[in-house]
């Protein structure tokens, strides 16, 4: 569900992956981005970005890591 809604919120990204790392809970998720959507934005922004888009998804989750990048 996750991969699904970055899927439609980025369509521009080359690499979305998305790691259960809550030992099978499903509740603590990696988040590694790859998208020109990032381009010339701050850190602070690209990840604020993906909390935007993964809103309703975050209110029951635990905890979230998120990995943005740009294509080189």
């Amino acid at each position: 569900r996750v991969t699904r809604v970055l899927r439609e919120k980025f369509p521009r990204a080359s690499a979305i992956k998305v790691v259960d790392i809550s030992g099978g809970c499903g509740a603590m998720y990696e988040i590694h981005i790859e998208s020109e959507d990032f381009r010339e934005k701050r850190t602070v922004q690209q990840h604020q970005m993906v909390n935007q888009a993964l809103s309703e998804e975050i209110k029951s989750m635990h905890g979230l890591r998120i990995f943005t990048s740009t294509p080189e």
